[in-house]
């Protein structure tokens, strides 16, 4: 039974070729890859909404012990002698205590401005260099368009006409008709230059999109900025007067503040956490979307992405080719021109005007070869990393302190202004007044009645 076994086990390894083998391989290893690759965006997923919940962990926390904090404050409060108008021992302390964390609440307002500004500027670098990789990529769609147009005219007009001026001549319509064909291959070759054509990614369209999600970002942010600085003055003030009242008003408010700082302090610690992993590499990441999204080749990528010695450019080919079939148009208009014109004047104009539209198509193609060069998008591709990596990220740390100070500044205010305000004088002490006091509204006010009944 064994060897029986053993037998068709051989058969099927026999059957099987090299290639179902490399097949399978394949497959097995694509497999691996796709799990690796789902497990690595799971996990980074993961982690940041991990960061974000510590967020919303602090939240509940500050939450609980503010509670705790005021429920011990109301309930052990030590009962106060009747008629007793002393203060309350370390009212002062408390007091501030409340004034010295609004004032670290105002300064983490002033670092909140700056680094939501650092963050606008990073974003606008990033979309100023979008703009201009944009117009770098529609300048060579335009000058392949237009040079391919502008040749197809020629061969379609001049070429045909200078055909029929020189048909009794066989060998000058032979030179002719290679003219034409190297007049085709020219624009076949500086057809396959417009790599960008038809790709569905616009740079322009991300920059506008980005543009849009952080007009309002920075709006956000100069909202929740002026609503705190707006809370902690008020409360200043609601101390200064022991207005009872404001300094109510101003403690819920404060209680919202506190809410939008962590979770504004979520968002900021998830993005920058992403934002640090994605500028530790960005290359490999970068050149992987960019492939999915335009479904461009990964040579033509690295060559713009990289831009170093080791990367050669994938288009050096095609460039040779053109040069070379310019060159030899050239060649053969002379030619032409040196043989046939004094035998054939009317050629004289197609000729000249052939030599114009080689004019235009050479100084496009040295146009071309500077556009396709690496330098330029890659300057762009550098530019938008360091306003992502270097400007944003150093304004979302920022921010984050921000966020950090203002939650701990507000949630220490939470709990000393309601023992603040009841340290407060009662209204009714301001007309605790002595009767025999000349100056007393009560002795006023009767001194008027008085005269007037004289």
């Amino acid at each position: 039974m064994t060897c029986q076994h053993n037998h068709v086990f051989t058969i099927i390894v026999t059957n099987l070729t090299i290639t179902n083998i490399i097949f399978i391989f394949t497959i097995i290893i694509i497999f691996i890859t796709a799990i690796i690759t789902i497990t690595t965006i799971v996990i980074t997923i993961t982690a940041l909404l991990l960061v974000a919940a510590l967020a919303g962990l602090g939240l509940g926390l500050s939450l609980i012990f503010i509670a705790v904090y005021l429920i011990r404050f109301c309930c052990c409060r030590p009962p106060e002698p009747p008629g007793s108008k002393s203060p309350t021992p370390g009212g002062g302390c408390v007091t501030w205590s409340c004034i010295v964390a609004l004032l670290v609440g105002c300064t983490g307002i002033g670092i909140g401005f700056y680094g939501n500004s650092e963050t606008s500027d990073g974003v606008s670098q990033l979309s100023s260099a979008l703009l201009h990789a944009n117009h770098t990529l529609r300048a060579i769609d335009h000058l392949v368009l237009e040079t391919v147009e502008s040749l197809g005219e020629a061969v379609r007009t001049e070429l045909t006409t200078l055909e029929e001026v020189l048909e009794p001549r066989t060998e000058l319509v032979a030179a002719a008709r290679g003219a034409r064909r190297q007049a085709e291959a020219l624009a076949q070759q500086l057809q396959g230059l417009a790599f960008w054509q038809g790709v569905p990614l616009s740079p322009l369209q991300v920059a506008e999109d980005v543009s849009f999600v952080e007009e309002y970002r920075w709006l956000a942010y100069v909202l929740l900025l002026l609503l705190e600085l707006l809370v902690c003055l008020f409360t200043l003030l609601g101390l200064a007067k022991q207005s009872k009242w404001l300094v109510i008003v101003m403690t819920v408010m404060s209680l919202l503040v506190l809410v939008l700082s962590w979770g504004s302090m979520g968002l900021e610690a998830a993005t920058a956490v992403g934002l640090s992993d994605f500028c530790s590499n960005p290359d490999p990441y970068i050149l992987n979307l960019t492939q999915e999204e335009t479904g461009l080749s990964s040579d033509i990528l690295s060559y713009y992405f990289l831009c170093n010695q080791a990367v050669s450019s994938p288009f050096q080919q095609r460039l040779t080719l053109s040069q070379r079939a310019l060159a030899n148009i050239h060649s053969q208009l002379l030619g032409l021109e040196r043989e046939a014109v004094p035998q054939f004047p009317s050629a004289q104009k197609p000729l000249l005007s052939l030599e114009e539209t080689l004019n235009v198509t050479e100084g496009n193609f040295h146009q071309l070869v500077a556009l396709l060069h690496c330098r330029s998008l890659h300057k762009d591709y550098g530019a938008a990393l360091r306003g992502l990596c270097e400007d944003a990220l150093e304004g979302l740390l920022f921010l984050l302190l921000f966020s950090l100070l203002s939650a701990g500044a507000l949630a220490t205010a939470l709990c000393s202004l309601p023992r603040a305000w009841a340290l407060f004088p009662p209204s009714d002490d301001y007309d605790d007044t002595d009767d025999d006091d000349p100056f007393n509204p009560q002795e006023s006010k009767r001194f008027v009645q008085w005269q007037s009944s004289i």
